[in-house]
């Protein structure tokens, strides 16, 4: 029987952790890795009690024992992956992705893991973006923007969808459309990633692309969850401004300098009407989507399932 786990460093509330842990481990995790950025022994202490978790708080005698705690936290997340990897951690597969990202799967996960090629090293698994609802629309299903691998049809569909932002927005995606990846456990000295695995110098080494799982992804479900995160985004995360345009046009900007552009001409009333146009199921949007093939709809409800895996 195949097993996998996942890893992810996250500092989110205890509900948004929990229900990331339910979610996975009803899909058949045998395994997940939470390592904690802030103090939460409460949090800890929940997620300990299970016995398919293993939760971490990376506190200054942990960051001590590795010579420091570096400062940007993308940097913590791959030391704490690699330490997850080097730990034998008693599954054949890990995952190292966020606490906002959640596995869709069209299969039990253990089966498509053990169904690759022998040789393959590391699969990946492609994200799909969280819409926010409009007013009055249920709570389930909820709404995801998908997009295709290849380059052209991307552009061409973002094109039609996002006509005002596609010089800008790959597949009119806010976040990653890289992915994540699923590794073989049992090498030491990986060199993790966000978004790669680095095996004797090798990026990637036999990887595949394992497009019957979806990475459901929650970066800004919400006009509150955008607004509230942008700051920090825009100066030390996913829209900081050493980061390179989404798209390869010659008047394509970085996220950073399209933020940054879009409220210099209009405040936060423009940067809402962005979030309308790129990140709301508007009926419009959803329309376009369809036609694309690249509307997907999830009955996706991890709070339904804290009450089986936690007793919450």
């Amino acid at each position: 029987m195949t097993r996998w786990g996942i890893v992810t460093t996250t500092n989110a509330q205890q509900q948004k952790v929990l229900e990331f842990a339910a979610w996975h481990l009803e899909l058949g995790a045998d395994r997940l890795f939470i390592y904690l950025d802030d103090p939460d022994p409460e949090t800890q202490g929940v997620l300990n009690a299970h016995p398919k978790i293993r939760a971490i708080h990376t506190d200054d005698a942990w960051w001590e024992k590795r010579n420091r705690r570096p400062v940007k936290h993308q940097v913590r997340q791959c030391a704490n992956a690699r330490h997850a990897n080097n730990q034998k951690p008693d599954v054949d597969w890990l995952a190292h992705i966020d606490v906002d990202e959640f596995l869709i799967p069209e299969q039990p996960v253990a089966k498509l893991l053990a169904n690759l090629p022998q040789d393959t090293f590391c699969a990946r698994v492609r994200p799909i973006e969280a819409l926010a609802p409009t007013e009055g629309d249920p709570e389930n299903p909820r709404y995801f923007k998908a997009f295709h691998l290849d380059p052209k049809l991307r552009q061409a569909a973002t094109d039609r969808c996002f006509p005002k932002w596609s010089e800008h927005l790959s597949g009119g995606f806010l976040s990653h459309v890289a992915g994540k990846l699923f590794f073989r456990t049992g090498h030491k000295g990986l060199d993790i990633k966000i978004h790669n695995v680095i095996r004797d110098g090798v990026q990637n080494r036999g990887m595949v692309e394992l497009s019957q799982i979806a990475l459901a992804h929650f970066h800004a479900d919400s006009w509150d969850h955008f607004i509230h995160a942008y700051r920090f985004r825009l100066e030390r995360g996913s829209y900081r401004a050493d980061l390179k345009p989404q798209v390869k046009r010659d008047r394509s900007l970085s996220l950073h300098d399209l933020f940054q552009t879009i409220e210099a001409e209009g405040g936060e009333a423009a940067l809402r009407q962005f979030y309308e146009d790129v990140a709301t199921a508007t009926p419009s949007l959803r329309t376009a989507l369809e036609k694309e093939g690249l509307l997907r709809q999830i009955d996706f409800q991890p709070k339904a399932l804290l009450s089986k895996h936690f007793n919450l």
